[in-house]
């Protein structure tokens, strides 16, 4: 992607074309069955679609985009068990790229699976869906995820661009409190779409909104012309990390950017002309904050 589309995407956070309005997400969307034996699969063909549409050719937002600049994403929903003829039950892994500046080079801002998906779908019945009201669990977690993704991708190009997507998500699963659907509810887990949204929005945890700023924008955009510069400013976002680790170890929101983020940091660190001491210390803060991986962390020093 070219410095110009870059900042173009910045921008639209900040101004709305009065243009054609363009959808946000390009995302690719599969419906895995492998699970179920003896089961008529054709409903899910349907359902791929159904769920493709509903997800892409729908406006999230006021922003317009271009064909080119549209979200890079996936969501992968595999059905565990058909609970009954219309009612299935599942996972749902949803990953977020993002472009970094004048390189062919695409930035993992999540990778989560979603174990709570359970929701019913009846064959060619419309999905339909309204901000601030609970039609049905399937629409609800696609629009939490929607404008899950959303947020993530404008918190990387502008210092809390995503507050009002993660907003609107933290409408979503307000609307979802009186469901006996699972995955919406603070008491059910400590890592659910719930805690997601409220990690973000929570003041005290400011700093993950810095990180992904920092990190992304001023850190890995700089890396293509000033790599050592760039490097210098991803190496504080990982400084901003280990605070939020420290205040508190368990923060779900903080977990997830390690799922997301741990091969890329071990492949910038794993650069040849990264200083050993350099290598040293990131290793020693990764290891750190994300102790059960910590092999993974040696091959920083490793690598030749």
């Amino acid at each position: 992607m070219t410095r110009v589309k870059v900042l173009l995407v910045t921008l639209l956070y900040v101004f709305s074309s009065a243009g054609l309005h363009s959808q946000e997400l390009n995302c690719m969307i599969n419906i895995n069955t492998q699970k179920l034996d003896g089961s008529d699969k054709k409903i899910f063909e349907t359902l791929q679609n159904a769920v493709f549409e509903f997800v892409n050719n729908r406006k999230w937002s006021s922003f317009n985009f271009k064909q080119e600049e549209r979200i890079e994403c996936t969501m992968m929903i595999t059905i565990n068990d058909r609970l009954g003829a219309d009612e299935f039950r599942g996972t749902m892994n949803v990953v977020i790229r993002r472009p970094v500046l004048n390189s062919s080079y695409n930035s993992v801002l999540l990778n989560t699976v979603d174990k709570n998906i359970q929701f019913k779908y009846v064959e060619f019945q419309p999905l339909d869906y309204s901000d601030g009201t609970f039609t049905s669990n399937l629409t609800s977690i696609l629009a939490f995820y929607s404008y899950t993704i959303l947020g993530y991708y404008f918190d990387s190009f502008s210092p809390s661009g995503g507050n009002p997507f993660f907003e609107k998500a933290q409408e979503v699963v307000n609307a979802a409190q009186n469901s006996s659907d699972p995955g919406w509810k603070a008491f059910e887990s400590e890592k659910n779409r719930y805690w997601i949204v409220n990690n973000y929005l929570n003041s005290a945890n400011a700093g993950l909104r810095d990180f992904a700023y920092r990190y992304h924008r001023l850190g890995l955009d700089q890396m293509y012309e000033k790599v050592d510069q760039g490097r210098n400013v991803t190496t504080e976002g990982l400084e901003m990390l280990q605070k939020i680790y420290n205040a508190k170890p368990n923060l779900y929101a903080l977990q997830l950017v390690f799922d997301a983020k741990r091969d890329e940091f071990v492949n910038i660190y794993s650069d040849q002309r990264v200083p050993p001491m350099e290598k040293t210390n990131v290793t020693n803060l990764l290891k750190e904050i994300d102790p059960a991986n910590g092999s993974k962390y040696t091959t920083i020093l490793e690598a030749k």
